[in-house]
């Protein structure tokens, strides 16, 4: 069985078929599917698919690219519902900055001062942090370690394969593997895999992005993380099942409530 740590099934991408992609992958063994909170408009859609399949949660947070909308108010709002497990999708995001050098400098102070924002409500709330990290590895980790993120853990969301990142695991965070791993240019990643604790290892798909291969071009699902399964399989040179039974493991002991359904 398989436990999908981050698919964004609440979408739009899904309005017309969501009960059906979560069937088909209930039926092909995974098991959980945890809902991220990238902004506050698809947190009714995430609730309402939470509520009607036990195999579903979510977590609340915004991502670095919604930064200038964060309320802290509507993050106390959501966090105490029973299937709100987690805080964010929160983090950095450098890809797409400003030109402008002194919008530029505003924009990366706005995204640090809002991941702060968050790593410090989830020390409060004690749920453990969904991290996006893009082009600002060092950045990153500068605040998850200096703001004592350590104290929840949590799971740096499509690993971008920074080897400077991997010293995280010892901080209680975990590295979440998806379709990435089986694309032709995802040479750094494959290197950086083996050097992964095993016990720190999860699968995602980030659906409905980032297909896997031999589905690429296609919208992403929660099924096809038994592609990320069986490429991270084939990479380390054990069974499938056992990197199934290994992230299932792991998935639970980060995120406890998923110890209740599996």
């Amino acid at each position: 069985m398989i436990i999908d740590t981050h698919c964004h099934l609440d979408t739009e991408q899904y309005y017309e078929d969501v009960d059906e992609v979560i069937l088909r992958a209930l039926e092909n063994g995974i098991k959980g599917f945890l809902i991220p909170g990238a902004d506050f408009e698809d947190l009714p859609q995430a609730i309402k698919l939470a509520q009607k399949y036990k195999e579903v949660f979510f977590s609340v947070g915004i991502h670095p690219y919604d930064a200038s909308s964060y309320d802290e108010n509507v993050m106390k709002e959501y966090v105490n519902h029973p299937k709100c497990i987690a805080i964010g999708e929160c983090g950095l995001d450098y890809f797409r900055l400003p030109e402008n050098e002194d919008k530029k400098i505003q924009e990366k102070q706005l995204q640090k001062e809002v991941f702060i924002s968050q790593v410090e409500f989830a020390k409060k709330v004690k749920k453990p942090l969904i991290v996006h990290v893009r082009e600002a590895s060092n950045d990153s980790k500068i605040i998850l370690e200096k703001y004592g993120a350590k104290d929840v853990g949590g799971v740096l969301h499509c690993y971008n394969a920074s080897e400077h990142l991997l010293s995280l695991s010892e901080h209680n965070f975990y590295f979440g593997i998806g379709g990435v791993l089986t694309f032709k240019n995802a040479k750094k990643l494959v290197e950086v895999l083996p050097k992964i604790p095993l016990e720190k290892l999860l699968i995602e798909t980030d659906s409905p992005y980032l297909t896997p291969h031999p589905n690429r071009g296609k919208r992403n699902e929660p099924l096809y993380t038994k592609f990320v399964s069986q490429k991270i399989s084939e990479l380390l040179n054990i069974s499938d099942e056992e990197v199934q039974n290994l992230t299932t493991n792991n998935a639970k002991k980060l995120f406890k409530e998923f110890s209740s359904i599996i």
